[in-house]
């Protein structure tokens, strides 16, 4: 049995991500940043009414430049839901404010921006607000993967419960059963050991069924539970009906397997690849072990390092490209006025401004002069840029996981070759 999850741009929700880590540092100097969020099936119009009323109320602000800022930012808006002919499918976000350039002193020099977004999902709620920093909470909100599957990996001896979330296998808890090996102890019958050694089951079993309920249900709320141990034990706890029957219907799969606890619950999930195939974690396992794979083997499909991996994609020789999603890297542009030489470096996200500064007084190499121009790009919307004009497929992979933990130890950029490169 198979479980539907929805399909997850992994490009896409990296760039809003980026984007809310921004946008949640970004302070204003009073309640002069516009939050507007547009549900897919509000009228443009009706909202663009509201915010004129909004310029009549913003009028009567106190604060010269406050009020300037405001109003200038609601003018922004509206002129730009005006260039929509109707609200987009999944609806639409937008964040508006003045904020102060970099290195700018804190008032007087702020310059209006705008920032919208396509929402991952159906945006299902207005909200307008203007406040001192923008209110992302709802977007951070929409990014959380809903769908939760529940793992519980059981013995007579121990069990453990995990839980499987967008970009994670966690292990909640594990415990000991309990329960008495099946050697009975000296000086006991065969019958009195045996009728202790059920009731110590039984009760072992009620218990799992409770925290299970109390995980699964009351905390959070799964959409398809595996179940997996090693021997009968697994399958006398669900044929006898311990378990809740809302998780009795929710059981997706069992699967044998070595061990129980903690290290039950990894194994059964290495082992749900079939079960769990439209689920983002379980797909950038795939595709992070095919990678390892062609290493392994010595292929020669495999190049990692961002500069080699810049170098190939530019010359169309790139298949797939797998990213860490904090890689944190921006590439600078140099371009010579004079006599349009171009360069370009890679740099860490901390380092762009201070080296971009540097660069640009260094005399073009070519020509030497120094009327130079620069722009500095994250090196994933570079990368997307290229790949997008040659059929090069990008996946970013979350750090936070054993397999992008095994991509960063590349460089945190990999890619799959279209064919082998002569050296």
């Amino acid at each position: 049995m198979n479980i539907t999850v929805e399909k997850e741009n992994s490009v896409k929700n990296y760039k809003i991500r980026k984007m809310l880590n921004e946008l949640s540092n970004m302070q204003g100097h009073g309640t002069e940043l516009i939050s507007v969020y547009i549900p897919k099936n509000k009228q443009l119009h009706e909202v663009i009414n509201n915010l004129r009323e909004e310029q009549g109320t913003a009028s009567n602000i106190k604060s010269d430049l406050t009020r300037t800022h405001v109003l200038d930012s609601l003018s922004r808006v509206i002129q730009r839901l005006k260039l929509y002919k109707k609200t987009p499918d999944r609806g639409l976000i937008v964040f508006c404010g003045a904020l102060s350039p970099e290195g700018g002193r804190p008032l007087g020099d702020e310059s209006i921006k705008l920032y919208e977004i396509d929402p991952p999902k159906d945006l299902k709620i207005f909200l307008y607000r203007c406040d001192d920093h923008f209110h992302t909470d709802i977007l951070k909100n929409m990014l959380k993967n809903d769908v939760l599957i529940g793992f519980l990996a059981i013995d007579s001896k121990d069990v453990g419960w995990g839980l499987l979330h967008g970009d994670r296998l966690e292990v909640l808890k594990e415990t000991g059963s309990g329960v008495s090996g099946k050697h009975r102890q000296g000086g006991q019958s065969a019958k009195r050991f045996q009728k202790l050694r059920e009731m110590e089951l039984t009760y072992f079993f009620n218990r799992v069924a409770e925290i299970t309920k109390e995980y699964f249900i009351d905390i959070y709320p799964i959409k398809g539970l595996i179940i997996s141990g090693p021997g009968p034990t697994k399958e006398n706890f669900i044929k006898n009906n311990y378990l809740e029957y809302r998780l009795q219907k929710m059981i997706i799969a069992t699967i044998d397997a070595s061990y129980s606890g903690a290290e039950g619950i990894r194994e059964a999930f290495s082992k749900s690849e079939s079960i769990l195939s439209n689920f983002r974690l379980m797909k950038e396992k795939i595709m992070v072990e095919t990678l390892f794979k062609h290493i392994n083997s010595k292929s020669g499909l495999v190049v990692y390092g961002l500069k080699d991996v810049v170098n190939l994609l530019k010359n169309r020789i790139i298949d797939k490209i797998l990213i860490s999603s904090d890689i944190n890297k921006s590439i600078i542009g140099i371009k010579c006025k004079r006599c349009a030489n171009t360069y370009e470096e890679i740099v860490n996200n901390v380092e762009a401004i201070s080296r971009k500064t540097s660069l640009l007084s260094i005399p073009c190499s070519n020509c030497k002069s120094v009327d130079l121009t620069s722009s500095t790009q994250d090196i994933v919307d570079y990368i997307v840029l290229i790949a997008s004009n040659i059929n090069t497929k990008v996946e970013i992979i979350s750090s936070k996981t054993e397999h992008g933990a095994m991509l960063n130890s590349l460089g945190k950029i990999a890619a799959v070759l279209r064919y082998k490169v002569l050296k």
